[in-house]
């Protein structure tokens, strides 16, 4: 293919059949992304490590990052407060890490001996036995969704059934508790009090269809969605269009932010939500929400928050790292298990998945290696795991997600609100399908 003249990039894309259309950098036939990289030495940029730069541009790149003027923008919000919600450093006292990856926790894993492993996933199934027996099933569908259930909305948000399956089983999990009402059939939702209707605060909020769903259905009047990244097609075009609803988008991160300092919230009730609060993030929003209560702080009516992406969890951010060492779980051992979790998600187990109470990974441990428990040297715990089968994979899988869940559940109940874990949605829709749902002490929860 000739090379193409004029200010254009000359890549040319075969799928699109076309040059590439941006303009081309001096000195190159080329724009930036389609240059060949230097051969220099690249270093991560120290305000965002997510991209690297050259390191003999690297001085004049921090004056002018995109993320620079987010930073200094954000650094001047009165609820800014670096860290507050990570995690006390004295927890990790001695740690070489501040964030233990995956591959760490592979390595750990696989650095054990076979008789130490085996004694580990027996460690987990007697303590799973113990703590994890009465998680129900809470498939909702709430009246009050059913314009969203049935598709009546009259606007053009893109969205798929099954999520709008979940978002309404958790605002159904959130009204069987009592912390939402829904509006009756003879009054409007914008004319119900504000006692009755509490604010929303979403965390992990992405494009915020969840809150979306919320002030159609139950007429909340005040809402902050707090999300780091930004994101195209959001709600809020939409949510801002409704006229006595108040929104706020807080672009930070959950561990920076104060909610105490918001000062449209403080001293207001209000419900916490979340659909897809990654690993860590449940427990940055569990301890933004709970940590430091006083006269002035809003009023926490109400949580619901899915939990996923366990094998993505930090013993430095775990909110309830005394419970775990109660269960004679080090922390080694903890990212052990947060590593196994995703041994949960790693298939298409669909509706066949059996209940996890129902493989006994003692016996199967037992079976497939007793000769490698008496002689480490036959195998290594690499080959162990291979040797497993799948369905015994996901069970160790969501019997760790379990345990690390229930922590959190018993971590809320301590701060005085009645607590459990459900089952909001069939394995079938998705696997990730456990709910922390709490509210104010009330005969509806055990």
């Amino acid at each position: 293919m000739a090379a193409r003249s004029g200010s254009r990039c000359n890549f040319w894309l075969p799928k699109k059949k076309r040059s590439c259309a941006n303009t081309r950098i001096e000195s190159s036939l080329f724009c930036g992304n389609h240059s060949q990289r230097s051969d220099g030495q690249w270093l991560p940029c120290p305000i965002d490590p997510s991209h690297s730069v050259l390191q003999e541009n690297l001085e004049s790149h921090v004056k002018r990052c995109p993320l620079l003027k987010q930073n200094v923008a954000l650094s001047g919000q009165v609820f800014y407060q670096k860290g507050i919600n990570a995690g006390n450093e004295e927890e990790v006292e001695g740690s070489c890490y501040s964030v233990f990856t995956s591959e760490m926790k592979r390595s750990l894993v696989y650095g054990m001996s076979v008789s130490k492993f085996h004694q580990l996933v027996k460690k987990i199934e007697e303590v799973h036995g113990g703590i994890c027996n009465d998680i129900e099933d809470s498939h909702l569908s709430p009246e009050a969704c059913n314009i969203w259930i049935n598709k009546e909305i009259d606007r053009k948000l893109p969205f798929q059934e099954k999520h709008v399956l979940q978002q309404g089983s958790i605002l159904g999990n959130l009204e069987k508790i009592g912390a939402l009402k829904r509006c009756k059939e003879s009054v409007d939702c914008s004319e119900k009090d504000d006692d009755d209707v509490p604010a929303v605060v979403e965390f992990g909020a992405g494009r915020g269809y969840l809150t979306q769903m919320l002030a159609d259905c139950y007429g909340v009047k005040k809402v902050y969605l707090v999300e780091r990244k930004s994101y195209k097609l959001k709600a809020d075009r939409s949510l801002r269009q409704k006229e006595h609803l108040v929104l706020e988008r807080m672009r930070i991160d959950i561990e920076d932010l104060n909610l105490n300092a918001v000062e449209s919230l403080q001293g207001v009730p209000y419900v916490a939500v979340g659909k897809h609060l990654c690993g860590p993030a449940t427990d940055l929003s569990l301890r933004c929400c709970l940590s430091r209560q006083d006269g002035e702080s809003p009023i926490l009516r109400g949580l619901a928050i899915a939990t996923c992406c366990h094998h993505l969890c930090q013993w430095r951010s775990y909110i309830n790292k005394e419970y775990i060492i109660s269960l004679g779980i080090s922390k080694d051992e903890f990212h052990a298990l947060t590593w196994f979790t995703s041994w949960a998600v790693d298939d298409d187990h669909g509706s066949k998945v059996p209940a996890v109470d129902d493989i006994d990974l003692i016996a199967s441990n037992a079976k497939e290696g007793e000769e490698e428990v008496e002689n480490d040297s036959l195998s290594s715990v690499e080959e162990v795991v291979k040797k497993m089968k799948p369905m015994e994979r996901a069970a160790l899988g969501f019997k760790c997600k379990q345990i690390i869940d229930a922590g959190r559940m018993k971590w809320v109940k301590k701060h005085g609100l009645d607590s459990k874990l459900v089952k909001y949605i069939p394995a079938s829709i998705s696997p990730e399908n456990t709910l922390l749902v709490a509210g104010k002490p009330s005969p509806c929860l055990d």
